[in-house]
């Protein structure tokens, strides 16, 4: 059995199937700390308006999203032109990946996502690892230019960068000025944002406002973590018109479904929601970082996103196990980031009382015997 669960484990979080069968409950018995979701839950504006847009079912949407589009532009002072909606950050990544097969090579910060192995793997494209000092990440030291400089093999110049900020899976934040730099160098670089919502707007370090001065930066976006709406399946893409009209041509036509663009137009304008959930996570991030740095056997790393990365004394995926089978908590082992292996997991942070749950739990496990 412990074989059976060990080979089906998921390789994203959220999978809340395969838990509750490990924790031999239903899966609304969990509580959920391995996708990094906003706990909060969708904003009431979003729900108003999938309630008020269901005829919208009967008619195939606009391709060209004109309305969603326009929203996207407002929300970030851009051209409509320098947006495309995709079927979340994940269908835009694909793209992209094909996009870097073009390049002698595609750098990769590392430890990675691992869904941009699969868009550069899904187009043949030569991947090359940067190794991030995790001891580095521990100190919140890292150097990103060197990072990934230090390997190159090519002319950066014939080549394509792959990376996101904050950074996947340890939260740091990744300097404008290292970007800034980077771009300089390499012919083509893909910077994933899809975190970058959940820091308030005066400590972000987003290159969407420098986005008309480079050609050769994408920037890709997610709406479903930020507003709790993982469901629904909606990102945008950020870059020069030409680019976004090739990836246009690539694509099956309708990728973003009627409701998707129904809710996101709502929320990109619930100021009161995004508030909410810079207050919210301003306090529970300090708090929850505190309680964890407390436990014998963890060690967080700090981190502006709305998730932490821990090194553990004790395997993993044996913490994970335990908390299901005693807590019916889910967090996330790492085992699906090759250079953490077994000794990280990774947990979202949530409300207050789900976060006392998710410590008390965490110290009864690491409490027992091995």
């Amino acid at each position: 059995m412990e074989e059976i669960l060990f080979n089906t484990r998921p390789r994203h979080g959220g999978n809340i199937e395969w838990a509750a069968q490990v924790a031999n409950c239903s899966p609304f018995a969990l509580l959920d700390f391995s996708a990094s979701i906003s706990p909060l839950g969708p904003p009431a504006s979003a729900i108003a308006a999938l309630h008020t847009s269901l005829d919208q079912l009967t008619r195939y949407p606009n391709p060209r999203y004109d309305t969603l589009r326009q929203a996207l532009a407002q929300h970030h002072h851009l051209d409509p032109d320098w947006i495309l909606p995709g079927n979340g950050a994940a269908e835009l990544l694909t793209w992209a990946g094909r996009d870097l097969a073009a390049q002698t090579a595609t750098y990769l910060i590392t430890p990675a996502f691992g869904d941009y192995g699969r868009a550069l793997t899904a187009f043949n494209a030569t991947p090359i690892p940067c190794p991030l000092s995790l001891t580095a990440a521990e100190q919140a030291t890292v150097d990103w230019t060197t990072t990934v400089t230090q390997p190159l093999q090519h002319s950066p110049k014939r080549c394509g960068l792959l990376l996101n900020t904050p950074h996947n899976p340890t939260g740091l934040m990744i300097p404008r000025s290292a970007l800034t730099a980077l771009l300089e160098q390499f012919a083509l670089v893909i910077v994933d944002e899809a975190f970058m919502d959940f820091v308030p707007p005066d400590r972000q370090q987003s290159l969407i406002n420098e986005i008309e001065h480079w050609p050769n930066l994408v920037v890709v976006r997610s709406l479903t973590k930020f507003y709790s709406l993982p469901g629904l399946r909606l990102g945008y893409a950020i870059a020069h018109p030409n680019r976004l009209q090739r990836w246009q041509t690539w694509r099956d036509p309708w990728p973003v479904n009627a409701l998707a663009v129904t809710a996101a137009e709502a929320v990109l304008t619930d100021h009161d929601y995004a508030q909410r959930t810079w207050q919210w996570l301003n306090a529970a991030r300090p708090a929850l970082f505190s309680q964890l740095q407390t436990i014998p056997g963890l060690h967080p790393l700090p981190g502006e996103a709305n998730y932490l990365l821990m090194r553990c004394d004790r395997p993993g995926s044996q913490i994970q196990l335990a908390l299901l089978r005693r807590h019916r908590i889910l967090v996330r082992d790492c085992l699906s980031f090759a250079e953490l292996g077994d000794r990280y997991i990774r947990v979202a942070i949530r409300t207050p009382e789900e976060n006392q749950r998710l410590v008390a739990g965490l110290k009864d496990v690491l409490g027992q015997t091995p």
